[in-house]
């Protein structure tokens, strides 16, 4: 088997990594980063419990070699938090009761932090096309829509403040 060396920049750190040629970004952020908060779901691009932001946009991990992402900028669930304190989008969802089991959420959270980059105040036709490749079936879609209505919120509040 070979092996060979890449470099990810995963939540503002730099990383090398040895992968082979059959390991996959979702294989790399759980166990070699040892970040387990996204999740390993279907393993065929269809639930987006593993979607994570690769160079700003939101991708499933499990379907991504490790080395077409050599060199790439990832941001993962873990990323969102600073200071001890949660992501606006994070606090949006709790509050909403959009989290039951929790297993979706992390994807949901970053397919959601993609769409509110890119569109600020999206309607809810985007938000459901945003989150399309995201599968729940413990919540139903209602609370997930009002989360991300209320993250955009609450990230408009954020932006004003620093102005």
């Amino acid at each position: 088997m070979n092996y060979f060396t890449i470099t990810l920049t995963i939540n503002r750190e730099t990383m090398v990594f040895s992968v082979t040629e059959e390991d996959t970004l979702l294989d790399v952020i759980r166990e070699k980063a040892g970040l387990t908060g996204t999740k390993q779901g279907c393993g065929c691009e269809q639930c987006g419990a593993c979607t994570v932001l690769l160079n700003h946009k939101a991708v499933n991990s499990c379907c991504i070699l490790a080395l077409q992402a050599d060199n790439g900028v990832i941001e993962t669930i873990e990323g969102l938090e600073s200071s001890e304190k949660l992501h606006p989008i994070q606090q949006a969802y709790i509050e909403e009761g959009a989290i039951q089991c929790g297993f979706c959420t992390p994807g949901m959270i970053m397919s959601t932090k993609a769409l509110l980059d890119q569109v600020p105040n999206p309607d809810t036709s985007q938000i459901r096309s945003a989150l399309s490749g995201n599968i729940c079936r413990c919540t139903g879609y209602t609370k997930i829509e009002a989360a991300v209505k209320n993250a955009a919120r609450k990230l408009e509040e954020v932006s004003h403040e620093s102005i």
